[in-house]
């Protein structure tokens, strides 16, 4: 069954491009240009995700997606908007918003974004991960445990944020993973400090990975980063 999408956007053209974009993909998109439209639209559609523009005729995005919010208190709701600034990014936070893509955008990072949030979202459905041993190459990643071991030798005691990083990313083997999604699923939000330590705790994986070259972190400017693991 296809993911459905509920996209609210007042600019016919960049809508229809979008709409069509994501249908050539496999998606189901319900398209609604209006916001006084929206929430009645929305109340017929069983969205999986809704992608809202805020600067729309009648009823704002930041409105409809409060509501869409108290409805479904599970669905998740990027916001796609020219509206730039600090304020407003927060403000659409505050709005029951999982994340906010600035205009113009490429379909490419609206796609990613879109793929990885429907990941989360199931991942949170899910039952608690509890995998023992995940096998990443020739490295055995012990979860529970918070150890990473490459081959026979001495298991490698990872810190709280290593481990959770490395287990965001052995969820997400030979994906794109999103750098906004990634730091607020393990730092919970995407502060310039914390996407600072990012860095730092990525070029610690790799400096760990280094000796095996079936394991890459690779970085997807503008984007965030794909996990490779050869055979996998």
């Amino acid at each position: 069954m296809a993911t459905k999408i509920f996209y609210v956007e007042d600019e016919v053209f960049l809508a229809k491009i979008i709409k069509e974009s994501l249908e050539s993909r496999g998606y189901e998109v319900c398209l609604v240009t209006d916001g006084a439209k929206a929430l009645a639209a929305y109340e017929q559609y069983a969205a999986d995700i809704c992608v809202l523009d805020v600067m729309l005729p009648n009823v704002d995005g930041f409105e409809i997606g409060q509501a869409i919010r108290e409805q479904t208190p599970k669905t998740p709701i990027i916001y796609l908007t020219a509206k730039d600034q600090t304020q407003d990014v927060l403000a659409g936070f505050k709005a029951g918003g999982n994340d906010y893509i600035k205009k113009p955008c490429s379909i490419e990072e609206l796609l990613v974004r879109i793929e990885n949030l429907l990941s989360l979202t199931h991942q949170k459905a899910a039952k608690p991960y509890t995998k023992e041993a995940i096998q990443l190459g020739a490295f055995t990643f012990s979860p529970l445990k918070s150890q990473l071991q490459y081959k026979e030798k001495e298991a490698i005691s990872l810190s709280h944020k290593e481990a959770e990083l490395l287990k965001f990313f052995a969820q997400h083997i030979n994906q794109v993973s999103d750098r906004r999604l990634l730091l607020n699923t393990v730092w919970g939000d995407d502060s310039f400090f914390n996407s600072r330590n990012l860095d730092v705790y990525i070029a610690k994986l790799r400096n760990y990975f280094k000796v095996d070259e079936q394991v890459k972190i690779i970085t997807l400017r503008g984007v965030g980063y794909r996990f490779l693991v050869e055979n996998q």
